[in-house]
Formats: structure tokens, sequence, C-alpha cells
């Protein structure tokens, strides 16, 4: 029978040993795995039809905005549209008091009948002094001509008259001021009974609504590509009559371009001091069937996106994959002995679903391994393209490894899977730890029972 001290000895022993042999499992099992090297995401490049496009950012504009000024000076008298509101072309908007302008409308057309009774008279007068110098000596050559010239300037002084109650007759209709455009009008700057000048005073605005204008101005780069495509005819000229297409997204559509357009407009020249080019598309905006609503609205925020070119066959990348160097694009791929290999690629559009076009680069293998060809290689004709369809990029630790490190490379996982490994690995992980534990409170409870007795 042992003593409670030797068989204390003894599970400490027991102890020791398993630490010992665990530590050397653990050991061995980090230095296999650091044979392997380090673990990395792998995922193969993906090949389907896309479009290029180029991304700029924009300001939606109305087609036609008044300032809304009157063209007369005079009081305000009403206000008759509501602030906000959708009105039709021709509908006033504010009344000025009419009553000195119509006083002046009178005066004017009094004069008008003055002027035509006066060259009454004076065509009478040259009548009868025509009719008078049939008789030899009885009115001298002077007079008759006094008398023509009082009619010609009885005549000009209706005509000045008239012109005068015309230009008082619009000043009449100027008191009311009204909507040139059909759109939505603004708020009403000044209310009523304050002094509205002429060509002064601003009172309010209207903008129109459909369709809506999208500014936005394009690199000189983007615009070359574009007229190269076009003169190599990869651009079709039907589109090019009826507008090239374009398409917009708003700032809260992420990443989305629902609204599509056409392009009505190119300026004439480039920006010299920014190097761009203002373009403009045109795109519809419909009523949202409440109050008249509209989507759009001037002055908003817009991302535009420009398609260049038709479908083409591409190799697409997640982003995650392409590294940057010394502003270089370039891959990572673990080739069939899992060694990592540097690929340089020229990046092509950004998908919508998050992938990347990336553009094969060619290249030549040597004894080194692969390099980028030269001018004489390129047309040799034995060179190979930078990434093919079917090898392993890597997508996770890419800032971890380095060309020509042996790596253990995984198939990329969704976040749902890892999360379901890693808890599946935590569990064994708790169940070994547990073991030791109730050994040691074993240990203990026997010691006690051994004093107890």
């Amino acid at each position: 029978m042992c003593s409670p001290r030797s068989a204390l000895l003894q599970g400490l022993l027991v102890l020791t040993c398993l630490g010992l042999g665990c530590s050397d499992k653990g050991k061995q099992e980090q230095s296999d795995s650091k044979d392997a090297g380090p673990v990395v995401r792998v995922t193969k490049p993906t090949a389907r039809k896309v479009t290029d496009y180029a991304y700029f950012t924009g300001r939606i504009e109305a087609p036609e905005s008044v300032k809304i000024q009157a063209r007369v000076t005079g009081y305000l008298d009403t206000v008759d549209f509501t602030p906000g509101a959708e009105v039709k072309v021709d509908q006033r908007l504010f009344l000025i008091d009419p009553r000195p302008y119509k006083a002046a409308l009178d005066r004017e057309l009094g004069r008008v009948r003055l002027a035509e009774a006066h060259l009454k008279l004076t065509k009478a007068d040259y009548a009868r002094a025509l009719e008078i110098a049939k008789t030899p000596g009885a009115i001298s050559k002077q007079d008759v001509d006094k008398y023509a010239a009082a009619r010609d300037e009885a005549s000009a002084a209706v005509a000045a008259a008239k012109a005068n109650s015309e230009a008082a007759r619009l000043n009449v209709e100027f008191t009311r001021i009204i909507s040139p455009i059909d759109g939505v009008v603004g708020r009403n700057l000044l209310t009523i009974g304050n002094l509205v000048k002429q060509d002064e005073s601003l009172l309010t605005t209207v903008v129109s609504q459909n369709p809506m204008y999208a500014y936005f101005d394009i690199d000189e780069h983007a615009y070359l590509r574009i007229q190269r495509m076009i003169e190599k005819g990869d651009v079709d000229r039907k589109e090019e009559k009826k507008g090239f297409p374009v398409e917009m997204g708003l700032s809260d559509e992420e990443d989305r371009f629902p609204h599509e357009g056409k392009i009505d407009f190119i300026n004439n020249r480039i920006d010299p001091s920014t190097g761009t080019l203002q373009v403009r598309g045109t795109f519809a905006n419909p009523s949202l069937d409440y109050k008249n609503y509209r989507l759009l609205t001037p002055g908003m925020f817009v991302r535009i996106r420009l398609p260049i070119g038709s479908p083409h066959d591409a190799i697409l990348v997640p982003q995650k994959a392409i590294g940057t160097d010394q502003g270089k694009k370039y891959l990572k791929v673990v080739d069939d002995k899992d060694i990592v290999e540097y690929r340089p690629v020229t990046l092509g559009a950004q998908q919508p679903d998050g992938l990347q076009v990336v553009i094969p680069v060619k290249m030549v293998r040597t004894k080194d391994g692969l390099r980028q060809a030269d001018e004489k290689e390129l047309s040799g004709g034995k060179t190979i393209d930078s990434i093919k369809l079917g090898e392993r990029v890597i997508v996770d630790g890419l800032q971890f490894v380095h060309s020509g490190m042996h790596v253990q490379p995984r198939p990329i996982k969704s976040d749902a899977a890892e999360k379901d490994e890693s808890s599946n690995e935590s569990k064994p992980a708790t169940s070994r730890i547990a073991k030791p534990q109730a050994a040691v409170s074993g240990s203990h409870s026997e010691r006690g029972n051994e004093k107890s007795k």
C-alpha cells in the first residue's frame, strides 16, 4: 500500500511525462508546418464576356432653368403659386400693381387719337391745296409743299403715338409675371407689398423636370481611347447617331447603375487646366405618382458608368488578389509544386460583382524563372501569358509570401464555412484541456481520502 506522499509523487510524474510528450508533439507539428510553408487561400480565375467601363462623377442639371425677374418697377400685389409646385408655361406667378401702367396706356391711346385727328386735318388741307393749284396763280408751289409736309408730319406723329401706346400696353402685360417654361417653381423671395425693381429684383426660379441632364468630365486618356475605337470601327456607328449609351447611379444605390441614358453633347475643347472634356448625358425623370414628385433634382451628385466598346472575353480575379508594386499591378500564382510565382498584369475594367478584369502580360520562362518579355522576344513568338485559366491565384495571405517561397495552398472559402471550421476546431481543444484538470482534481481528492483514513 502506497503512502499519500508516494501517490502524489507518482501523479506529478505522470503529468510531467504527458506534458513533455505533448510539447514534443507540438514542436514536431510546428516544425512540419514551418517546413511546408505558410497557408494561403487560392482561387482560380474565371472567364466570361464583359464590357469595359469608365467611371466618372457628375451633377444633375435641368435642361431649362429660369430666374424670374420683373420687367417693370412697381409694388407686388399678389403671389399666385404654391412654392415647390409644378407650374405650366404662361401660368401667372406674380402680379405687380397695374394701375399706374393702365393709366399710362390710356394716356398714350389718347395721344394716338389726337394724332390721328391732326393727320385727318392735314390730309384735307393738302387735298384742297392740290385742287386750288389747278387754277394758275391761285396758290404758290411753296404753299402746296408746306401742306404736303404737314400731312407727312402728322402721319409720323400717329406712328410715334401708336408705338408709345404699344410700349404702354406691354408694361401693363409685364405687371403679370408668368412662367416661361413648364417646371417646378421655387419659393417666392419677395412678399406682397414689397417694391420690385425692373431687371434687378429676383422673385423666384423655375426649373424643368423631364428629362434631366447629367454633366461629367472625362479625362483625355478615356477620350482618346473612345476615339481610337471609333477609328478602328469597334463602335457601332448606329449607336453614334442615336447617342452613345451611358449609365447612372445615385449616391444611395451603392454599386448599381440602374438609370440608362444617352450622350447628347460633347464639348468642343478640352479644358487645359484640368485635362478633361465636358460630356452630357440625358436621362428620363418620370413622375413618382405622388404629388408629381420626381427622383432626379438639379444639383444632385451622381455616379456615371460609360460603356466602352462591345462585350468581349476576359479573365477575372477578385480585387484583393491584386498587388501593387511601385504603380505596377501583379498577381502571385502557386504552381504545381506549390511554389509562389510573381505574375505582372494589366488591369481592365472593374465589374459590378467585385471582380476585376486582368489582362495577361507576355512573359518568357528562363532558368531563373519567369520574367517579362522584351521587344525582341515579343517578335519571336516564344512567350507565354502571365495568367491563364486554371492557375491558382493567391487571394489571402498575399503580403506574407514572396516569389520562390513554398506554401500550402487552400481553396478560398466563404465566411460562413470559415466560421463553422473554426468552431469545429475549437471543440476538441477544449476536451483535451479538460482531461488534465480532472486528473489533478482527482489526485487532490485521493490525498484527502488518505488523510481521513
